[in-house]
């Protein structure tokens, strides 16, 4: 835990020239609250989703995820369905399950494996958000506004 906070602080400063006393300043705590943190490798369950904001990232999250043994990806935002795209799904999954299989007989590297299967979770995970966005829509607040 204590490494996937130093590498949230290490992003933020890098990425976005963050130091931890602006960190602080972002998710409200002292400068000295958060060294505590990668000190004792500890924070509230509270500060992870600020604390990961302020940083741009999300290392705790990920490493929480991931000592439970759970799977974690992006999911993509939503976007309109057509046949090219559930064709595109199609293609991508079954290009997923070949290298599964030539993986089994010893002809391709995992880590090709570990890309193409993260790459069908992936457009799977967006129309699973198709499906949900479909039970409840969002406010389309800024079309029409013609009227």
């Amino acid at each position: 835990m204590n490494h996937a906070i130093r590498l949230c602080l290490d992003y933020a400063l890098h990425k976005h020239n963050r130091s931890v006393a602006r960190i602080g300043d972002l998710v409200g705590v002292s400068e000295w609250a958060i060294h505590k943190w990668v000190a004792e490798g500890s924070m509230p369950s509270k500060r992870i989703r600020p604390f990961e904001f302020a940083c741009g990232c999300t290392f705790v999250t990920q490493y929480i995820a991931t000592s439970a043994l759970k799977l974690v990806i992006d999911i993509p935002s939503g976007q309109a369905a057509d046949q090219d795209s559930l064709l595109d799904l199609q293609n991508q999954v079954n290009d997923a399950v070949s290298l599964l299989t030539r993986f089994y007989r010893g002809e391709v590297e995992a880590a090709d494996v570990l890309e193409g299967t993260t790459q069908a979770m992936k457009q799977l995970a967006g129309h699973r958000e198709n499906v949900i966005k479909a039970k409840a829509p969002e406010l389309e607040l800024f079309e029409g506004g013609d009227e």
